[in-house]
This record gives C-alpha cells, sequence and structure tokens, in this order.
C-alpha cells in the first residue's frame, strides 16, 4: 500500500531522568533522542561545528558516536544573540543518512562555550556496505517506471486516442543515500518530475532506489501544497503540456537584475483583491522600460537578492514545479502604480504578501528570509490547469506557486495565510528539512498552518478567542462565507485517537495533510494558553533547535516542551503545553491504541508497494525483516491464521514483490540489478523455479492450476500482457507490448485469461475487454468499450468476468461492470454515474463475492472518502447483489485478494502502518 517503513527513534514513556538534565533514550539507536537541561563545558574550537563535534566526542559514553568527526558533517549553525544551534549530518562511510541529523545547542560567552542540550537522531545500528550495484542511469530508469507505474495505476492509463503517448517523466540522480531502517539499506535518491494524468497536477517525486536490487523502496512528494493534490484543485483532462525547459542560468539570472547595474528599490503600490490600497517594493527595470514587482528594499544583507513575483498567467502548473520556464518576467507597468491587471491575477496579494511574512520572521525572530541567509523569495502567479482554473497553491524546494482560482475562489495568493504557510515551508526545509511523508510531513504541514495562520490572525488582528480565528484560507471565496470557504480549522478538535488516519505515502504522502490539523491543532491552543508572542517564540525554537527531519508526532511534542522550557516559560505554562498536546491524543506510544475490527494476520508490514494474493485457503504477501533493512521476502499463512507462516522466497538480495497463491502454488516477481524474473515454488515445498525473465513488470500476477498469467512492460512503459504453463515455462504467449498495441491488467481462472487490450485499427484505437481460453487459444471480445473509455482492473471465476471501465472522463467515479463468460448477461454493479457512485481503483472475485476497493467521491480528503473495502453478495431472492462494507476500520484499505467465500484479506493502515488483515464476511454498514 506504499507504506514504506521509515524507522526513526522515539522517545519511550516513562524514559529515566539521567543527571544532570532530562535524557529521552531511542528505541533503535543508543544516542538518546533528547537531550535537555544541562550545562557542560564545550572544547574549545575555531568552529561552533567543530565544539560541536569535539562536545559529543568527549562525551562517547552517553552519545555513542564513536567517530562525531567523521561521521557527522556541519549542516549549519544557527547563531541569535549568545547562542548556537548547531546542526550536524550522519554519514555512514562517507554517504549521507536520511533523516540522520543531531543538533548541539550551545550558548557562548567570553569565547567559552556551554552544552545546554541536544537532540535528534544519530541511527547507531547502520552496519550496512556502501558499494553500489546499480549505476544512475538504471536508477533512474526503474524510479521513472516506479512513477510512471503508480501514475498510470491510478488513472487506468491514457484514453484510446493517446494510446501512443507516454506519460512525460524524467529523472535526476542524487547519489547514494542510506535509509536508515535496521542496519541500514543503501540507495540512489532521485528527484522524479513531470504531470499526473490523472489530475494534471505537478509530479515532483523523492523516490530511493535500492542500490543494489534496483527497487524502489521509499517515495513520497517533493511537492508542498496547500491543499491535498486532487481534492482543492481543478480536475483537467490529462493532456502533455507544451515544453518550456528551465535552466539552473535562468533561474540565476531571476535572482538577478537583468540588465546593467541593479536600480534602486522605490515604493509603488496596489490593491488587493480585497479592495484595500497597499505599498509595493518595486523596482524601474531598464531593460524593459518598466516598473515591476522587485522589492529591493528588504534584504540588506545580499544586495542582489530580492522579493520578486512573476508572471505563470496561461503556464500549466505541471511545467511550473521544480523547474524554472524560460521566458518568464516579473510583473510590470508603466508607473510604479500597479493596475487592475496586477489585483485580478493575484500579484498584488503575492507581493504584499511575501513583505509581510518576510517582515514576521525578521522583526520576531531575526531571521533573514526563509534561509535565515536572505535569499531571494520568487513567487509565481496565475497558474493553470492545462489553462482550466487551478485551485491550489506549493512550494517546491526554489519558489512559490499560486494558482489561479476559479468562479468562486480568488487567486491563492490572495490569502495572508496561505503564503504565509508556503513561505513556512521554505523555513522548514532550510532548518528542521521536516521529510514530507507521514507524521512528519504532517508536522511540516502543521508547522506551515501554525505560522500562515499566525501571520494572518495578528495582521487582521484577530483575538484568538474569534471564533473564525483558526480558519486557514477562509478569505479566498467570493461568495461563500469563511466557514464555508475554509480549507482547514485548526481549531477543529481533531485527535489521535479518533482523527488519525493511517495512509500510505501514494496517498497524500502519507496524510500529510489529513492529519496535519492534529498537530497543528495543540499548537493553536498553546498559542491561545501562551498568547500569540510566547507561543510563536516557543514553537519557532522548537522548529529550528530541535526538531530534525524525521521527527513524528511525539518527538515533535517533546521539542515543543523543551522550547518552552529553554525560553523560561514557567511550570504552568510548560503543564499547559503538555495538556495540549495530550488533548490532541499526543503521548507517548499513542499509535498502539488505535484499534481495528479485522483479524491481523501479519503485522506491521514494512514494504513498499506490493501487493497481497489469496486462493485455496492460503494467502500470500511480501515483507521485510523487523527492521525494514532486508530486501524483502515471500511468506506465506493460512487465511483462517493457524498454523505457522511459510517463507517462500530465497533470500538472494532480490526483492520478492507481489505474490499470488492458487492455494498449490505461489508465483512472485523478483526484482535485480539485471531485470525481473516471476518465480514459482509449491506450497508444500520444493525447488524454486525461474519461469521469465525480463526488463520491467506491472503488479498483475496470477496462478491457476497449471497457468500463469501477467503484466509486463517493453522498454518505455509499453504495457503487455503474458501467460506460460507452469509444466513448460519456455512456451510463453504475449500479447500488447508495442506503440500502436497495448495490453494491461490480466486475471486468470480455470484455464481462462480475461485482460484489457488497445490496438489501433485503421488509424483509429479500439479499447476492448478480451478472454482468452488457453487450451483452445480461442480469444474473444467480451465487450468494446465506447471512444473516450478508459479501462482498468479485471477479476475472473467460473462464471463471470468482471472489470473496472471509466467511460465519463475526469468526473471522478469509475464503474464495476460484470458480463458472462460468454459476453452476455453485462450489467454495472456498481455504476459510474448516479447516487452511490465511487471511485472504484481494483477488483477480486471467489464464486460468491466480488470485492472492489474504491473511493467515496469528494473534494475533500476524509477517512469517509479514503479507500475502503465494499463487496457484493447474491440478495436474498437472489435476483440480484447487494452491497455493504467489508470493514469499519479507519484509514486506508488496499490490496484487496479474494480468499473465497466471502472472506478477503487486504492490506489495512489504520495503525499508521501496512498490516495484513482479513474478515470471514462483510461488516455491513459503518457509522
Amino acid at each position: 500500500m506504499g507504506a514504506a517503513a521509515l524507522v526513526v527513534s522515539a522517545a519511550p514513556a516513562g524514559a529515566a531522568p539521567a543527571a544532570p538534565g532530562s535524557h529521552a533514550a531511542g528505541e533503535d539507536t543508543k544516542t538518546p533522542v533528547l537531550v535537555d537541561g544541562i550545562r557542560e563545558r564545550a572544547p574549545a574550537a575555531r568552529t561552533a561545528a567543530g565544539a560541536a563535534r569535539g562536545y559529543l566526542a568527549a562525551r562517547k559514553d552517553r552519545y555513542r558516536i564513536a567517530d562525531p568527526g567523521r561521521d557527522l558533517r556541519p549542516a549549519g549553525t544557527l547563531t541569535s544573540g549568545g547562542r548556537e544551534t548547531v546542526r550536524l549530518q550522519q554519514t555512514h562511510h562517507g554517504v549521507p543518512v536520511l533523516g540522520g541529523q543531531y543538533i548541539v545547542r550551545m550558548e557562548r560567552k567570553d569565547g567559552r562555550r556551554t552544552v545546554t542540550g541536544t537532540s535528534g537522531h544519530y541511527f547507531t545500528g547502520l552496519r550496512t556496505a556502501v558499494t553500489a550495484e546499480v549505476d544512475d542511469a538504471l536508477a533512474v530508469e526503474r524510479a521513472v517506471g516506479a512513477v510512471r507505474q503508480d501514475l498510470d495505476a491510478r488513472a487506468f492509463g491514457a484514453g484510446p486516442d493517446e494510446e501512443d503517448k507516454d506519460t512525460p517523466l524524467t529523472g535526476t540522480s542524487h547519489g547514494l543515500v542510506v535509509v536508515p531502517n535496521g542496519t541500514g539499506v543503501l540507495t540512489r535518491h532521485v528527484t522524479v518530475r513531470g504531470t499526473d494524468p490523472a489530475h494534471g497536477e505537478p509530479v515532483l517525486r523523492e523516490v530511493y532506489i535500492d542500490a543494489r536490487a534496483g527497487y524502489p523502496v521509499l517515495q513520497y512528494s517533493g511537492v508542498r501544497t496547500f491543499g491535498a493534490p486532487g481534492t482543492t484543485a481543478t480536475r483537467s483532462p490529462a493532456a502533455p503540456g507544451p515544453s518550456a525547459p528551465g535552466t539552473a542560468a535562468a533561474q540565476g539570472r531571476a535572482a538577478r537584475a537583468l540588465a546593467g547595474e541593479p536600480a534602486p528599490g522605490v515604493t509603488g503600490s496596489g490593491v488587493r483583491l480585497d479592495g484595500t490600497t497597499v505599498p509595493l517594493g518595486v523596482t524601474h527595470d531598464d531593460s524593459r522600460d518598466v516598473y515591476v514587482l522587485r522589492d529591493r528594499t528588504r534584504i540588506q544583507s545580499a544586495p542582489d537578492n530580492v522579493l520578486a513575483t512573476w508572471d505563470a498567467r496561461g503556464r500549466w502548473v505541471s511545467d511550473l514545479s521544480g523547474t524554472w520556464p524560460d521566458g518568464l518576467q516579473e510583473f510590470g507597468s508603466p508607473g510604479p502604480q500597479f493596475g487592475t491587471e496586477a489585483t485580478e491575477s493575484g500579484a498584488v496579494d503575492a507581493h504584499w504578501a511575501a513583505g509581510q511574512v518576510y517582515d514576521y520572521y525578521r522583526t520576531k525572530f531575526g531571521r533573514d528570509s526563509l534561509d535565515g541567509h536572505g535569499m531571494t523569495v520568487n513567487s509565481l502567479v496565475g497558474a493553470t490547469n492545462y489553462g482550466l482554473p487551478y485551485v491550489n497553491a506549493f512550494w517546491d524546494g526554489q519558489k512559490m506557486v499560486y494558482g489561479s482560482g476559479d468562479a468562486e475562489y480568488r487567486p491563492l495568493s490572495a490569502a495572508l495565510d496561505v503564503v504565509g504557510h508556503e513561505m513556512t515551508h521554505g523555513v522548514i526545509e532550510h532548518s528542521a528539512g521536516l521529510v514530507y511523508a507521514g507524521q512528519s510531513g504532517a508536522m511540516n504541514e502543521a508547522l506551515a498552518d501554525y505560522f500562515g495562520n499566525a501571520i494572518e490572525s495578528d495582521a487582521r488582528h484577530l483575538s484568538m478567542d474569534d471564533p473564525d480565528a483558526g480558519l486557514l484560507g477562509e478569505t479566498l471565496c467570493r461568495t461563500k462565507d469563511a466557514r464555508d470557504c475554509a480549507i482547514r480549522d485548526l481549531n477543529d478538535g481533531r485527535t489521535t485517537a479518533g482523527s488519525f488516519l493511517g495512509v500510505g505515502f501514494g496517498t497524500d504522502s502519507g496524510g500529510v495533510h489529513l492529519n496535519s490539523t492534529i498537530f497543528a491543532g495543540a499548537l493553536w491552543d498553546i498559542r491561545e494558553e501562551l498568547g500569540p508572542d510566547l507561543a510563536d517564540a516557543v514553537v519557532y525554537k522548537a522548529l529550528t533547535e530541535y526538531l530534525t527531519p524525521l521527527d513524528g508526532f511525539t518527538q515533535g511534542r517533546d521539542a515543543v516542551v523543551a522550547a518552552a522550557k529553554q525560553l523560561g516559560a514557567g511550570a504552568k505554562k510548560v503543564a499547559a503545553v503538555r495538556k495540549a498536546f495530550t488533548a490532541h491524543g499526543i503521548v507517548p506510544q499513542w499509535e498502539q491504541a488505535l484499534g481495528i475490527d479485522s483479524d491481523v494476520l501479519l503485522s506491521r508490514v514494512n514494504t513498499y508497494d506490493t501487493h497481497l494474493g489469496a486462493g485455496g485457503g492460503w494467502w500470500v504477501a511480501s515483507n521485510s525483516d523487523e527492521s525494514g533493512s532486508e530486501p524483502y521476502s515471500v511468506w506465506a499463512g493460512r487465511t483462517d491464521g493457524k498454523g505457522q507462516l511459510r517463507l517462500m522466497s530465497p533470500n538472494d538480495g532480490r526483492y520478492h514483490v507481489n505474490p499470488a497463491t492458487d492455494g498449490k502454488t505461489v508465483v512472485w516477481q523478483a526484482h535485480g540489478p539485471s531485470g525481473v524474473d516471476i518465480l514459482a515454488r509449491p506450497l508444500a515445498g520444493g525447488p524454486v523455479r525461474t519461469l521469465w525473465h525480463g526488463r520491467s513488470v506491472g503488479t498483475a500476477l496470477g496462478v491457476d492450476g497449471d497457468v500463469v498469467a501477467f503484466a509486463y512492460n517493453n522498454y518505455g512503459g509499453r504495457a503487455g500482457v503474458a501467460y506460460l504453463s507452469l509444466k513448460d515455462p519456455s512456451n510463453v504467449v504475449t500479447i500488447g507490448g508495442g506503440t500502436y498495441h497495448r495490453s494491461t491488467f490480466p486475471s486468470v481462472s480455470n484455464g481462462k485469461i480475461v485482460y484489457q487490450d488497445r490496438r489501433r485499427v485503421s488509424a483509429v484505437y479500439e479499447s476492448t475487454t478480451r478472454l482468452i481460453d488457453v487450451a483452445t487459444g480461442e480469444e474473444k471480445v467480451v465487450q468494446e468499450a465506447a471512444p473516450g473509455t478508459s479501462l482498468g482492473p479485471t477479476a475472473i471465476t467460473g462464471d463471470h468476468v468482471y472489470w473496472l471501465l471509466d467511460t465519463v472522463g475526469q468526473n471522478g467515479t469509475t464503474a464495476l461492470r460484470r458480463a458472462a463468460l460468454d459476453g452476455s448477461g453485462i450489467i454495472d454493479l456498481s455504476p459510474e454515474t448516479g447516487p452511490g457512485a465511487l471511485a472504484v481503483s481494483d477488483v477480486t472475485a471467489s464464486a460468491d463475492a466480488v470485492t472492489m476497493v474504491a473511493r467515496t467521491p469528494s473534494p475533500e480528503l476524509t477517512n469517509a472518502t479514503l479507500a475502503k473495502l465494499w463487496q457484493f453478495t447474491p440478495d436474498r431472492k437472489g435476483d440480484g447483489m447487494q452491497r455493504s462494507r467489508v470493514s469499519c476500520n479507519r484509514g486506508e484499505q488496499l490490496s484487496a485478494a479474494a480468499a473465497g467465500g466471502t472472506r478477503v484479506v487486504w492490506l489495512d493502515g489504520t495503525t499508521g502502518v501496512s498490516d495484513v488483515v482479513t474478515r470471514a464476511r462483510p461488516t455491513g454498514k459503518c457509522a
């Protein structure tokens, strides 16, 4: 389900104090995650980083860092008055460790330094070798392939008219990185850029490819959006955009005067969308003979660095993420007073608000721009979604991009809290660097919400007891009132026990928006209790001096509490801080209190993007070791939970994934540096056999008796279907795999295979659902799809064929269709339109029931709209099918596998990690 195991050290409940001060030990490291309340002399050194490393080296008995001078690289020092906060990046044999960052806090007086505390994650258990077997080129190919497969699976691929057009994706390798699972996983870090065909949203994925086997072990978004992607953004037809490549040189020019000597900054003006006239920092650009929105009045530390606002109207958002398009220009005006065009585009609001946010951080905390060192702040306004309205905003690591808005929502830059949110993402990136996935990503969003809302509340002079003070984006709507318009509410009262939603990294980057107000709500309560000035200082100190990239909610709580103490908040106020977190359920070990209504077959499945199989009373799944550091293995167990698990795959360094079984044989994929093998082994035991070898495969794989069917990909992602006999695997039959003929989503049962086929016939594409009788070779068309239809996953039993399809493009729903094996009796069990229509993404079937994975369509992501399991069984009269929920578990439910009768096995995300669970019969209705 994509819930990769990012293992971090959490402070256990009841950690014993270690004099002097408090000392919180980590669960998976010998290095303490937090030491506070100490005053210990640091050794003399020329630099703060040298003193910090010398201090850690002198106390190896406490910190267990063998060689800080070798294994900890300076990653920046924050200096404020007499305080120094040193961040140190962990390396393992010279290779950086993802999230491995340790902080040393010191006071400096009269040339001497005193350490007042430390915090962070230094992973003491790393043992992995750092010699790669996969080069950059192969890592990029595998990363691009993984993202393409994920996007295609969500969108069912392109429609018939786009069959020969591949999803435009590119990858850039950043070298080796150790992912700190257990003893460590050596990976190549690749950034993949492109476009999501389902939503037209920009794709910017951080992908980590195992450097020995070439398998993706982690993937998450690099785009920090204000709203969850695909929810607040207006959907549009997917199509490739015009090429607008950016270059580093072009982006560098954006931060400097375009011609000649920099012109002096002057004060202009403009009208915001709320009708108020505001001063604007502008500059006369001699090369264009216009005044531009380029503020030279604020950043004094670097003369060439500015706050600039750029005209991105008509630019597609997919061309703006992670790149700097050629030809982009700052908003211009003949005079220093900017008119209607700059107002209606949101440029005036963006430019004014960027100055307000800059001033907030400068005035309150002495921070010089987003990086603390006077970096240029670039805002792009007017971005569209393939020419259609785009209702979202994001920070991509370089700049802020604001959507055009639509008939109801103003341009996203019109809300100061949105601008503050996005710019705070830049502050976070240049301080704690919270990884944008799972709990650390939710805290990233929470902190951006907190400061964005704090800045707006102060500017609007809102009292903290104002019922609208916690709303974000509430000023964006043209007609709706504030509460109906708001994207989020920090006073929504959400708690971990009642509201936390466990999802894979493929959904909202692991719930970064879904779960953010749990943590942000606690922070906002603290602002109400402590008052704005003290609370802002506490949260900023926690962000910049305590938090590190892989911290979760519990470490976030500890950081804020420690920061409050350090700022002298007093016992009552520190108690109020603790009370706020406790009220939102953020207490040590809170994840263990989340319950489910299903039977657990395998807990804490710490694998990334691999599916389950079931049949004949058995289930099969991939799993790593407990720490997540070993390549994945295939395990089998009984669906009734009895007996011992059986290891089916060899421990050979490859990643064994996407298994399937018919209760007699287990088949699966083995991913290694030379490609992918389809392997098989009898459940009763025996040798592992190699059935097929190829460059790339899809996730669909099935076995029934002597027949094995699977999806494969030729170079460039051109999809095909293959099937073979276990008795004679050398005789492989392939279908599709070409530019003008592609096939996918095969399922097999009772000697028959159903699959989806797209081919060009007489210059016209035909999309069909097809059935093959393996014994006779006879092939028939079950149904030809209407033009423009996208076809999805299939299932087959001894009596029926089931498949998914999307006939009404971009309406957010899909249909589950059924037909007899001869193509007769076609009906939609779950229609694409009408009451109760769902966004169905997967299907599995037994002789007695068909189960689908489906989301309830909604502009918002909530528990009710996440992927859930729905099952159809014959109604009591026997002349129809009744629909019911399989389970009422919270969070995401994925990878369903029919296990006979009405029993289903699936991957459940309720607890925040993936568990293999089962139910023998559906639960019915859920509240």
